[in-house]
């Protein structure tokens, strides 16, 4: 080791993942000191990493902190996650921004502070290409003044705070911003209108969780990826010239959903819990020949039977289709409907929220229908046995799905229950 250059040192340590780690790997003599101090290019500060974390008050953290950046002459990736109960001390947070701002570019810091830090001026700088930031206060956006030329990737959660106006401002001073992620922000809507515009000619991807709002405006002509989770709409729009490959809606709610032209180009549609008028949705997919995975969860058999035929006839492409219903008891025959035959489906998953003695023959009106399947998955909850009843319902149910797969040899076959 001895012979190493120094540089090698420093590659090295910025490998090792715990910051704790490198500080005892750097006391191992004066040329790993050296190394650290100006060959060092990554840190990661996390809770889990020191013992007894839950003992140290936030004095302790911070001098750790400090000593340890304060050492560094080139980092390029700093990470500050020690527990969201710790709020440092704002004026050691300037500080060590200071410091790395201009070698830093990726920075994570999911801290409170008190008081709160200005982002906008502490983190702004020309190498900046990824930004994560918990409990940020953002309290205006000043595009002749702040600016992000080199920023990617920027998110922004745990109860970080700005106005509807400041979010696409923030936009338009990272002329580079590719993802952008939004996770359980607070935002003010100073008019009263509670409507989100965005407008980002470079954006791919969108990450939108636990928000609501009445209307989202989307302007994003180069839109790949759109993820919304856990959030409440009236109406969220997609503006684009039709860049969309991947859409994912988990427990939504949305009255209006418009993508416009950007269905044309759907690769992967993944949807569970959504609350939406679904003819709708299926025509607004529809469109979409080029879709090869579709997942849709969270259907009612009664309500949202699924057209096979339209799923045929509009998805010629597609080879994963996973389908989980709230199954009734007597309603397997409203789950699905159409005749159509899905040649290039080659993964089946279906799951249901209780298995019936009727389920099995659900599944082989599945299997009928996909010649060339080589998985299936069968997910589904089964009642813990109370009764004599309850086990023959277990044992049909077994035997059944036995006899049905003895003439699918070809097909793997996995079953998760609970």
């Amino acid at each position: 080791m001895d012979s190493l250059p120094i540089e090698v040192i420093g590659n090295i340590l910025s490998h090792v993942a715990s910051a704790r780690d490198v500080v005892i790997a750097s006391t191992t003599c004066r040329k790993w000191r050296e190394a650290a101090r100006h060959h060092l290019h990554k840190l990661t500060f996390a809770s889990s990493d020191w013992q007894h974390y839950n003992n140290f008050t936030v004095s302790l953290c911070e001098i750790i902190i400090t000593e340890t950046v304060m050492r560094t002459k080139c980092l390029h990736e700093l990470s500050i996650c020690m527990g969201l109960t710790k709020e440092f001390s704002a004026a050691l947070v300037i500080a060590w921004l200071m410091h790395t701002k201009e070698t830093l570019k990726s920075l994570t810091f999911m801290n409170p502070t008190q008081p709160k830090v200005n982002i906008l001026e502490k983190c702004g700088g020309q190498k900046l290409e990824r930004l994560v930031w918990g409990f940020a206060h953002i309290s205006t956006v000043d595009p002749t003044i702040h600016k992000f030329p080199s920023l990617i990737s920027l998110t922004l959660n745990n109860r970080a705070a700005l106005s509807a106006l400041d979010l696409n401002l923030l936009l338009s001073v990272c002329p580079k911003l590719e993802i952008l992620s939004l996770a359980n922000i607070d935002i003010s809507f100073p008019n009263a209108r509670f409507m989100i515009e965005l407008n980002s000619a470079s954006l791919k991807t969108l990450y939108i969780e636990g928000l609501s709002v009445d209307t989202v405006v989307l302007e994003a002509d180069k839109l790949e990826s759109l993820i919304l989770r856990d959030s409440t709409f009236e109406q969220f729009e997609l503006v684009s010239k039709g860049s969309l490959r991947h859409l994912r809606i988990e427990d939504v709610s949305i009255i209006q959903l418009d993508i416009g032209q950007s269905a044309d180009l759907l690769e992967e549609v993944i949807v569970s819990d959504f609350t939406i008028i679904w003819p709708r949705f299926y025509q607004m997919i529809s469109r979409a020949s080029n879709l090869q995975k579709l997942r849709l969860g969270g259907l009612d058999a009664e309500e949202e039977a699924i057209d096979l035929d339209m799923i045929g006839s509009s998805f010629p492409s597609l080879n994963f289709l996973a389908l989980n219903y709230n199954i009734g008891d007597g309603h397997y025959e409203h789950a699905f409907r159409g005749s159509t035959i899905l040649e290039k489906v080659v993964v089946l998953e279906l799951g249901t929220a209780k298995i019936h003695e009727l389920s099995a023959q659900w599944i082989a009106g599945f299997l009928e229908r996909c010649p060339n399947l080589k998985k299936l998955g069968i997910h589904g909850t089964i009642s813990e046995a109370k009764s004599r009843k309850d086990y023959q319902l277990i044992g049909r149910f077994t035997s059944s799905i036995i006899n049905l797969m003895r003439q699918y040899p070809h097909v793997d076959v996995n079953f998760e229950f609970c």
